[in-house]
């Protein structure tokens, strides 16, 4: 079959890639939990208060291989695969690198230089080879979790500012951040009110909005605040929800088919 009878039309819908990342106790592990059928692949300890199906903590990167090569081989209910966090998974990886070149630190992997970042690269690949196949083959959505850190970010255009960003290395962050169909932070929302201190002096505070400790948001569009994006021309803010992700994009696919 030469290339031109290959050629395909049109949108083709697959099981979105979603990167979750926002400060701890936030929500987003309950977020995926509220996915359809979801099983977590857990890199760190901290789902014992969600009701979830979960592998055993994983100690290694090939502990989370072999699960995901178990959900690709087997048959099994699940719909939606779950990294709980990339952040864990990253120094399981970094671990790997050091035992491959008999270092103590990443830093001087294969003679320093940053190298070690480099080779890591490797391994994340292959967590994202063996996510595609889940997603391609077996239909499952991939909902990637991560925390935030707040990172220097240095703007062509205009001064540096400081920013939300998933608490990744900068090479990894880049690969993922591109792998994925959306990559979503999760955070408060907040008011800020101008306050008198006395003397012809003022403060500027910030105040959560809503009970609770403020409400919780997704932000869907990056900007000097956080890095977020997303595939789906999704509203800015969502509510930190499973239900309301999923009706925002609901609404993007029936936009855009009304469009058509």
């Amino acid at each position: 079959m030469s290339l031109l009878q290959q050629i395909t039309t049109g949108k083709q819908p697959m099981p979105p890639r979603l990167m979750v990342y926002g400060t701890e106790g936030i929500g987003k592990s309950t977020l995926a939990a509220g996915a359809p059928k979801p099983i977590f692949v857990q890199t760190e300890d901290g789902l014992g208060e969600i009701a979830c199906d979960k592998f055993p903590l994983a100690t290694s990167v090939d502990d989370v291989l072999a699960a995901l090569s178990e959900l690709n081989t087997a048959e099994h209910p699940f719909q939606t695969v779950v990294i709980d966090s990339l952040d864990w998974l990253e120094r399981l990886i970094w671990d790997a690198v050091c035992r491959e070149y008999h270092v103590n630190s990443i830093e001087k992997a294969d003679g320093g230089y940053q190298r070690g970042y480099v080779h890591a690269l490797t391994s994340w690949r292959k967590v994202l080879d063996a996510l595609g196949v889940l997603r391609n083959a077996k239909g499952m959505a991939v909902i990637l979790i991560a925390h935030a850190k707040v990172e220097k970010f240095e703007d062509p255009e205009c001064a540096a500012y400081d920013r939300y960003s998933p608490r990744l290395h900068k090479h990894a962050g880049a690969l993922l951040t591109e792998w994925c169909d959306a990559v979503l932070f999760a955070t408060r929302k907040f008011r800020t009110e101008t306050e008198d201190k006395g003397f012809g002096r003022e403060r500027t505070i910030a105040k959560e909005v809503g009970k609770d400790g403020g409400e919780r948001i997704l932000r869907t569009v990056g900007g000097p605040s956080c890095v977020a994006k997303n595939r789906y021309c999704l509203p800015a803010e969502l509510s930190l929800s499973w239900p309301a992700l999923m009706v925002g994009l609901t609404q993007t696919s029936t936009l855009n088919e009304g469009a058509r």
